[in-house]
């Protein structure tokens, strides 16, 4: 049998912790985030990663069969 393919698309976007939980980034961090569009606050919020909701996280390890 060959080996599965990874969707290398949801390679880039998601790690896993150490407990085996799905790991992703926040969305809204891409561009203007000076000028006065986001706050201070808001741009201290986006920093931090944040986890896959537990409903999602069996459609994501689909994709990614080796993680």
């Amino acid at each position: 049998m060959p080996k599965m393919k990874t969707k290398k698309a949801a390679a880039k976007r998601f790690k896993t912790t150490g407990s085996g939980r799905i790991r992703r980034s926040k969305a809204g961090k891409q561009h203007r985030m000076m000028r006065g569009d986001k706050g201070p606050g808001r741009r201290r919020r986006l920093r931090k990663n944040d986890m896959v909701h537990p409903a999602d996280e069996k459609r994501i390890k689909l994709l990614l069969p080796y993680l």
